[in-house]
């Protein structure tokens, strides 16, 4: 989970997109914000057109991750390295058109 979270936030500060996660064992989330928010109003201030862009980004390239601004993800057993490097990789492509 934390190569995961790092990944991401290394390849959003690369495409200069505002970024923030967090992770805790398996369960990891994230926001287009530069700082992780601290209450719901926070939360609300998210580009949802451009958290959209992202969403839709991955899900054409094959990686489906929760669906909401405010929605946790799980990294499990069932995803291996290759599978973290590969969303990786495409995240980089995917932040870059943001």
């Amino acid at each position: 989970t934390r190569r995961l979270v790092d990944g991401l936030q290394a390849e959003a500060a690369r495409a200069g997109v505002p970024f923030s996660a967090d992770s805790e064992g398996g369960m990891f989330g994230f926001f287009l914000l530069p700082g992780l928010p601290q209450n719901y109003p926070e939360v609300l201030t998210t580009d949802g057109a451009r958290f959209n862009r992202l969403f839709h980004g991955l899900l054409d390239g094959g990686v489906y991750i929760a669906p909401a601004l405010y929605e946790a993800g799980f990294v499990s057993a069932a995803h291996s390295a290759q599978d973290v490097a590969d969303t990786v990789a495409l995240a980089r492509e995917v932040f870059g058109k943001l």
